[in-house]
């Protein structure tokens, strides 16, 4: 990796203060000072700014529990962020695994590990996640066995040619189940419902895969992923 690149992943330079460190005599690499920002490091290499050595930072996993009324990007005029809700060194490096819209709650996984990320997004991993839903319809009995074997037979949603891949529902009460689905279509569980005939009135999301939304987070709330947790995506 470039000197200067690896000064702005590792250190709270920015790129244009990392290339005057390093042309000013304030970085050395295995005690030789270097003076050339395209300078390659090596994983080994000991590098040292202004005497003291630079800890390298490793990728980082967390899982939040999104409020409403923030969005899963960075661009948006009308609302907050959820990367506004972790204070944390380098914010710009994360990335958002799976979004949730302005209106949906629950489990997000935040990283800057982009492989890992895609393990979990790429349509090829069929990657599962669980929804809460409260519905605005009642269930009656037979409303419930029906919709279950059309959700396991998979969806034919408006405006598409192809059908959902086969979804599992529980029931929980009349206007409460969960939903689990392999993909992430444009708002999939609305449209899901929406064509047997009822309405999502609120959705939050349990779990991605394995790792199911800490029940001690309050809203807005993160911690870091557990070693087990970040091994159950690989």
């Amino acid at each position: 990796m470039r000197l200067d690149k690896y000064l702005g992943q590792n250190t709270n330079l920015s790129r244009s203060l990392a290339k005057k460190a390093i042309s000013s005599g304030q970085i050395s690499v295995n005690l030789e000072c270097i003076k050339n920002t395209a300078f390659k490091v090596k994983m080994s290499d000991q590098v040292l700014y202004c005497g003291e050595p630079i800890v390298t930072l490793g990728h980082r996993y967390l899982m939040l529990n999104k409020p409403l009324g923030y969005i899963c990007s960075t661009q948006d005029e009308l609302h907050p962020s959820v990367l506004n809700l972790i204070d944390i060194d380098k914010p710009d490096r994360l990335h958002i695994v799976g979004r949730l819209d302005v209106d949906t709650t629950g489990l997000v996984l935040i990283t800057d590990d982009g492989q890992w990320s895609h393990r979990i997004t790429s349509p090829k991993r069929n990657c599962q996640k669980t929804y809460q839903v409260d519905l605005a319809e009642t269930l009656n009995a037979a409303l419930s066995r029906d919709i279950i074997e059309r959700f396991k037979k998979g969806l034919l949603l408006k405006n598409e040619f192809k059908a959902t891949l086969p979804a599992q529902l529980v029931i929980q009460s009349n206007q409460k189940v969960l939903l689990s689905i392999q993909e992430g279509r444009y708002h999939q569980v609305k449209r899901m419902f929406a064509a047997v005939g009822n309405h999502v009135e609120a959705l939050h999301r349990v779990s991605i895969g394995a790792i199911t939304l800490d029940t001690q987070l309050s809203e807005g709330e993160w911690r870091y992923l557990t070693e087990a947790e970040i091994t159950s995506m690989n």
